[in-house]
């Protein structure tokens, strides 16, 4: 009797279209949970980066919860802390500030949350487990040795006048690339092959806080006025493009590009008005760095996490946080310029020809 009436329960529950567990089912709540955190949306790189993130995750089976913080840091902390409430199981950040996330990261990890860092590297904190990022210092390479190559420096020629950018003092990413920048320029400054007309060579003079266009710009105008009313300007080191399209407004606002020809001007990440502007012949260079081999890199080091296995490192001792080297994977960055742009970008399909305007 009791064999009879299990055949008959089971019977009634699939003539009513309930699955038991059993058979496969399950909920859709039952899909771990991954916190995206993104510093803005004000830049095209890190839209994209969020969008390729969340496909990625996604397409693997987690839930994911991708937040902009709008370059506001309460914001990014208040959107962390929420994630932690609705029980995420894995934190990717992008950090702001990172600097500024020690307590939210004490919060995770006591409800026992693991954290990725994700392109910049957040300090001062011992709950990071992994870093995915860039070959940043090779970022600021690339930049310098472009223009010390586009200037034929190495030949001895010159002396030219340069003015340097550097990133947002909050962001670990900006010292890196302006040291390796420099670690090219710096032989031809000393050698007076190159000439700082300003003066302002040190990082806190030359630093450029949320990585603001505006901000640059204004730096560029104020520049231009006070030491460039009788010489000009042959090359900036502009380590963003958001960066280099404010510098070429000012450039172009006291007849660069007109009357005198456009600066060697420098950027990095490849983005539209960027591309555009190399095709136009104004900027001369960026860095491109795919953010989809990034998101990629992440998502494995969030099935690694999860599955309580080592994810695949290539750097153990870069990307020192102040408390721990915190293990890492750097891909590797792609100089750009007039004569390779179609083949960096076209051709592995990160843009169309229509998405530059072609």
């Amino acid at each position: 009797m009791k064999r009879f009436t299990q055949i008959v329960t089971v019977a009634l529950l699939l003539l009513v279209g309930f699955t038991p567990l059993f058979a496969g089912g399950q909920e859709e709540s039952d899909a771990q949970i991954v916190g995206v955190a993104m510093p803005t949306q004000s830049s095209q790189r890190w839209i994209q980066d969020g969008g390729f993130m969340k496909e990625i995750l996604e397409e693997r089976g987690y839930e994911v919860d991708l937040q902009y913080a709008e370059d506001n840091i309460d914001a990014q902390v208040s959107q962390i802390e929420n994630m932690i409430v609705k029980g995420a199981d894995v934190l990717v950040i992008a950090a702001i500030d990172g600097a500024a996330l020690f307590n939210v990261l004490e919060q995770a990890a006591a409800n026992d949350v693991k954290i990725i860092s994700y392109d910049r590297l957040i300090i001062n904190s011992p709950h990071v487990s992994y870093y995915a990022t860039f070959d940043n210092f090779k970022v600021g390479v690339q930049q310098g040795g472009y223009i010390v190559e586009a200037l034929d420096l190495a030949s001895g020629a010159g002396p030219f006048n340069i003015e340097l950018f550097a990133g947002s003092p909050d962001d670990t990413n900006a010292y890196y690339f302006f040291d390796g920048a420099m670690s090219e320029l710096q032989p031809y400054i000393d050698s007076d092959q190159l000439n700082v007309v300003s003066g302002q060579t040190d990082f806190d003079q030359v630093a450029t806080l949320r990585w603001d266009g505006q901000v640059a710009q204004q730096r560029m105008d104020n520049i231009l006025a006070a030491f460039y009313t009788d010489t000009d300007v042959h090359a900036v080191l502009s380590p963003y493009d958001g960066l280099s399209i404010g510098i070429l407004s000012a450039l172009k606002s006291v007849g660069y590009g007109s009357a005198k020809d456009i600066p060697i001007v420098t950027g990095q990440d490849a983005e539209v008005p960027s591309m555009k502007s190399i095709l136009a012949g104004e900027q001369a260079h960026t860095v491109f760095k795919d953010t989809r081999t990034l998101a990629r890199r992440a998502a494995d080091m969030v099935d690694a996490v999860l599955q309580g296995v080592e994810p695949e490192i290539n750097d153990t001792t870069t990307y020192d946080n102040n408390i721990k080297v915190v293990p890492s994977f750097l891909e590797e960055p792609v100089s750009v310029d007039i004569t390779n742009w179609e083949e960096a970008l076209i051709d592995t399909g990160y843009y169309t020809m229509e998405d530059l305007g072609l």
